[in-house]
């Protein structure tokens, strides 16, 4: 499996599970990741960090360690 974070600019990705624990985890689906939802990469910055995606319908950044805490197929 990969994480979000791997997920290559312009691709489509299913949430498997998110990784984490307490607040962190929390935020992530609060935002509306949740496990089965599909994410769009619609850019990164430069270095990486953040990673700019698409999640049921509206534009969400994402820092590279979060990201890395979604597994995705």
């Amino acid at each position: 499996m990969n994480n979000l974070r791997e997920v290559p600019v312009g691709s489509k990705a299913k949430v498997v599970r998110i990784h984490g624990e307490g607040a962190v985890k929390r935020r992530i689906m609060d935002m509306g990741i949740t496990k089965g939802v599909e994410i769009y990469v619609r850019k990164a910055a430069p270095l990486g960090d953040p990673i700019e995606v698409t999640v049921r319908g509206y534009e969400l950044s994402l820092r590279k360690a979060d990201a890395e805490s979604i597994e995705v197929e």
